[in-house]
């Protein structure tokens, strides 16, 4: 194993990846792993460079006195050539003054050419740090690691006025003059083209318990909602009473398992249709962006349509209701098919295309995690449709065959209104997440989580039948309650969508385009990536405004249940702990991504999710 070469706290030179420009850095730690070191800049933004990207101080300035120190080979090969010229030079005196001209003429073009081609290089590679600065709404002349460019544009004015006069009466060779700018036009299109290296980077901290943790989820999250969907079905569905586990054949049906393949590759049809516009996603690390069509409402809009010719067709749509555990069991089945599939996909995937959070090189952590970020058949992302599609649309179909079923069994008229309040609640969840389908493509599980057995089974299990819950529950035990009851839930329901709408249109807005007139009066605090983090509106308020909504609409969907078991609060109770595991996460990667100006958002917005409480 190779020795580092840097020690901890050390003071060196690091480049900025993807250009050629050395930054003063402070070696944090190293990996001897992945033999990468941790450095942190001055503005506290921390990258991992190899050891090739990371020189040391005193090399800068051997490299200047040795530019320096090469002229006098220059003047004695230049001397060489003067004596070999035509007899009819000059006399011996006049020989020295014209060859000392020439040598001091051509040290100057050549500096020049050096001057210019180091200007070239940082305008070509310069890591946008003015366009940064522009989307802060900063001036450009405040940035801080400019000093390098401004001290190359001062040496260039006097030394372009020598080179008008130079080249006004130089005594050089037409065809030395045209070899010269040949090579240094060769060595600008050489610096224009090079690659950028890439940096093989190793998941280095493992989420979920690591591999341990992520073993037993792979079994738990299975257990827990065959229990949930159990315990609904009891009569007296309390904590202690255990329902007993049912027949291994009743959990199967071939014929279930066929209807939910058929809903599968249906939602896959209308997500292929040329509706809708196309957009494109956040760059990935090779700088790459994909392509998404933006049309899951038109699909809900088609799903919507074809379910009212089957109920037109006296299609018995409680059937889900009446193989709801089938349908639970054929669903794991195929996300744990489709989940093997993802990994085995993965290990002939590029290493670009590895999530940054599921390549830990572990079988279990990857293949529960996800090991390729966005897993892809031609146009076709695998992970994007699973995330709003099959599982989603899904979840407002289940909550209709539930209400259909309540009907049916109480032999009522209309529906009750409690099934009535938390059908009309999700639905309004469900429709406001395919009309704003585009903002799913910042999300952490779009540009962060890979698609593995994680988001295949939440996608495809966990959304459709536990997000149903309360449906489910008020089928078999209906809970009645009075319309100013109703009235005071609907008002709660409509304050945490209004919050978690609100919060989310000013973040997807301001990410779009920071400059947009509307948005003139939100405060922001710039980073060094080039976005800012806004400490106004309600992102001012808590940290995570929008995780705020969500657990107040989650409440206003289980209060319809009442209160006379705790199973209808799974859902709060749950989506609480997930959230906040969420935000630890978001805290996690904001604080390694914007580094200082994270902590001063820390400062300036201390609370979390719930305003002085956490």
């Amino acid at each position: 194993m190779p020795s580092r070469k840097f020690a901890d706290g050390e003071v060196v030179m690091g480049r900025w990846p993807g250009s050629v420009l050395y930054y003063e850095v402070q070696v944090t730690s190293y990996d001897d792993v992945a033999h990468l070191y941790t450095v942190k800049y001055k503005d506290g933004t921390e990258l991992a460079l190899k050891e090739s990207d990371i020189r040391s101080q005193s090399s800068f300035k051997h490299r200047k006195s040795q530019s320096s120190s090469s002229s006098p080979s220059r003047r004695s090969s230049s001397r060489s050539r003067s004596r070999s010229r035509s007899p009819g030079r000059p006399a011996k005196g006049r020989r020295r003054s014209a060859s000392q001209s020439r040598e001091h003429k051509d040290d100057k073009k050549k500096a020049i050419q050096e001057t210019s081609l180091a200007l070239v290089v940082l305008v070509l590679f310069k890591p946008s740090e003015n366009n940064t600065k522009r989307y802060n709404g900063e001036p450009e002349s405040t940035e801080k690691n400019d000093t390098s460019c401004i001290i190359l544009e001062q040496k260039l004015k006097p030394d372009l006025e020598v080179k008008r006069v130079l080249e006004q009466y130089s005594l050089r060779s037409r065809k030395d003059d045209k070899k010269t700018e040949e090579i240094f036009s060769e060595k600008k299109t050489f610096v224009a083209v090079k690659p950028i290296e890439k940096v093989s980077s190793k998941t280095k901290e493992l989420e979920f318990g690591g591999r341990i943790g992520t073993f037993m989820l792979v079994f738990l999250l299975p257990a827990t909602v065959f229990y949930l969907l159990l315990m609904c079905k009891q009569d007296d569905p309390s904590l202690l009473n255990i329902p007993p586990l049912p027949a291994l054949d009743s959990l199967w049906e071939w014929r279930v398992f066929g209807v939910f393949l058929l809903w599968f590759f249906l939602q896959a049809v209308f997500y292929l249709l040329p509706i809708g516009k196309v957009v494109e996603g956040l760059p990935l690390s090779n700088g790459r962006k994909l392509q998404y069509r933006i049309n899951g409402f038109y699909a809900f809009i088609l799903t919507a349509a074809a379910i009212g010719v089957l109920l037109y067709f006296q299609f018995e749509l409680h059937y889900l209701y009446d193989h709801f555990m089938q349908f639970a069991v054929s669903a794991a089945a195929f996300s744990l098919a489709l989940s093997i599939y993802l990994y085995v996909r993965s290990l002939k995937a590029p290493e670009e295309e590895l999530a940054p959070g599921g390549n830990s090189g572990y079988f279990i952590y990857d293949f529960f995690t996800g090991h390729e970020l966005n897993p892809r058949i031609g146009s076709f992302d695998l992970k994007y449709f699973c995330e709003l599609r099959p599982g989603l649309i899904g979840w407002v179909v289940i909550n209709l065959a539930m209400l259909l079923a309540e009907m049916k069994i109480h032999d009522l008229s209309m529906p009750s209104l409690s099934m009535t309040l938390v059908n009309s609640f999700q639905l309004l969840y469900v429709v406001d997440a395919l009309w704003n389908e585009e903002a799913i493509l910042t999300t952490m599980d779009i540009t962060h989580d890979g698609f593995g057995f994680m988001l295949a089974f939440g996608d495809l299990v966990w959304v459709p039948f536990v997000y149903s819950l309360q449906a489910f529950y008020l089928v078999g035990h209906p809970t009645a309650i009075t319309w100013p009851v109703a009235a005071a839930i609907t008002v709660l329901n409509c304050i945490g969508y209004y919050i978690f709408r609100s919060a989310n249109s000013q973040k997807n807005n301001f990410r779009r385009n920071p400059a947009d007139p509307k948005l003139a009066n939100l405060k922001f605090i710039p980073t060094a990536t080039g976005k800012g983090l806004l400490v106004t509106g309600w992102w001012g308020f808590v940290r995570h405004p929008n995780y705020l909504g969500d657990i107040i609409m989650a409440l206003a969907w289980s209060l319809p249940c009442g209160f006379n078991h705790i199973l209808p609060y799974f859902y709060v109770i749950y989506f609480i702990c997930l959230l906040v595991h969420r935000e630890a996460r978001d805290e996690h990667h904001c604080k390694q991504k914007y580094g200082l100006a994270w902590e001063r958002y820390c400062q300036r917005v201390p609370y979390r999710i719930f305003p002085y409480v956490y």
